[in-house]
């Protein structure tokens, strides 16, 4: 039985500033995701929120890039900001819809997209990642660490069906072209892109023996679609476990040591990304408009439909005692980078620096600057003004 797994997000408007997404918003979406259910559009749903950014998870068996799906995640997106977000006064109200040219697809229009299309295995876990006030580029590291890294993933070394390798398919960002890259065999030349996540994201990860998908994540960047900033694109990304694939623990692990992003205050800064639980008054943002977070939400999928703990709501894979520690460490490196105030790499570099308001800053410099002429130190311009002596 082959099934689609669709999670769409966009950030429609927040309550205080970036805060959380107002509760109605929340209820709008899931009551359209439910007339959406009993017309047979989708099989299983689940709204939730990462920060400010409203997530929709669909399963439905349309396949994916599905006009259709796309154009019910487009509507409830339109509704909420229209219906909801705009009336409240809420802050961002519709900020990533980008453009009213929807013509059955939400890719390039601001929402962020990741979908991947499978047969169902006898037994098919999943986990659905969604990150806030970052970057497509933050999965490079934890993609690298699941799916590449022995000193993560044990499988690769110990398990047969691990031992074949992976195939990840990377975006350059700015030339919108991909590359297929093999690992083991080509893993430092994944390396070599992965590690300027600013311009290389891991789009997909399939398993080199069969071509079965293996993860997906979304690559929007908001910026390069409007010239400037507009938000951060706060990725989504579904990866698929055990069976042939890592297991959920090695999945979960490549988070333990969390990797410095670019996003948080303003798209300007570098943080850790800190993996927060959903149901326990984490998945919102208060310092510094951060730091960046990611939740991970596990599910079965069983005929098509989202299995959770309890109907369709999801395990919190985020919430046991041992993430305290990650957190800790991550709020500790988050106060040390602001330490540093705007200096790098605390602040981004100065070519992602471009699309946010700074060019603004130094537009109005530019008359300022005047041309740079050494001036002669005291002892060069005595030599110079001493007579030189008569050479026979």
């Amino acid at each position: 039985m082959r099934t689609t797994l669709s999670v769409i997000k966009a950030d429609v408007g927040s309550v205080a500033g970036h805060y959380k997404p107002h509760n109605e918003m929340l209820r709008y979406a899931q009551k359209k995701l439910n007339e959406a259910k009993t017309t047979g559009l989708i099989n299983s749903s689940y709204v939730t929120h990462a920060g400010d950014d409203i997530i929709l998870i669909m399963t439905h068996r349309k396949g994916e890039n599905d006009p259709e799906i796309h154009g019910l995640a487009w509507n409830v997106f339109k509704e909420i900001t229209e219906n909801v977000a705009k009336p409240l006064k809420l802050y961002g109200a519709g900020q990533d819809l980008l453009s009213d040219a929807f013509s059955g697809n939400v890719r390039g229009l601001g929402p962020g997209v990741a979908e991947i299309e499978f047969e169902e295995r006898k037994s098919d876990p999943v986990i659905v990642f969604a990150a806030d006030k970052t970057e497509p580029g933050a999965w490079n590291i934890p993609l690298y660490r699941i799916f590449a890294s022995p000193d993560n993933t044990a499988g690769l070394v110990i398990d047969p069906q691990l031992q074949r390798g992976f195939i990840f398919e990377v975006l350059d960002l700015q030339e919108s072209k991909v590359v297929e890259l093999k690992t083991p065999e080509e893993l430092y030349m994944l390396l070599g892109l992965l590690g300027t996540p600013g311009r290389y994201a891991v789009a997909r990860v399939r398993r080199a023996a069969d071509g079965e998908p293996a993860a997906s994540a979304s690559t929007t960047r908001l910026s390069l679609i409007a010239g400037r900033y507009v938000g951060k694109d706060d990725p989504v990304m579904i990866v698929r476990a055990q069976a042939g694939f890592p297991a959920v623990g090695e999945v979960l692990a490549a988070f333990a040591v969390p990797p410095i992003v670019s996003g948080w205050m303003r798209g300007s800064h570098r943080g850790p990304l800190m993996p927060v639980s959903f149901k326990n008054g984490q998945n919102v943002v208060s310092y510094f408009d951060g730091p960046p977070r990611v939740i991970a939400m596990g599910w079965q999928v069983s005929n098509g439909k989202l299995i959770g703990l309890d109907g369709e709501e999801p395990a919190d894979l985020f919430a046991d005692p041992f993430w305290d520690y990650v957190r800790q460490k991550a709020a500790e490196i988050a106060v040390y980078l602001r330490t540093m105030g705007e200096f790098e790499p605390a602040r981004l570099g100065h070519e992602e620096m471009e699309y946010t308001t700074l060019p603004l800053i130094l537009e109005n410099l530019k008359p300022r600057f005047k041309p740079y002429e050494e001036k002669p130190t005291a002892k060069a311009a005595s030599k110079k003004s001493e007579p030189k002596e008569d050479v026979d």
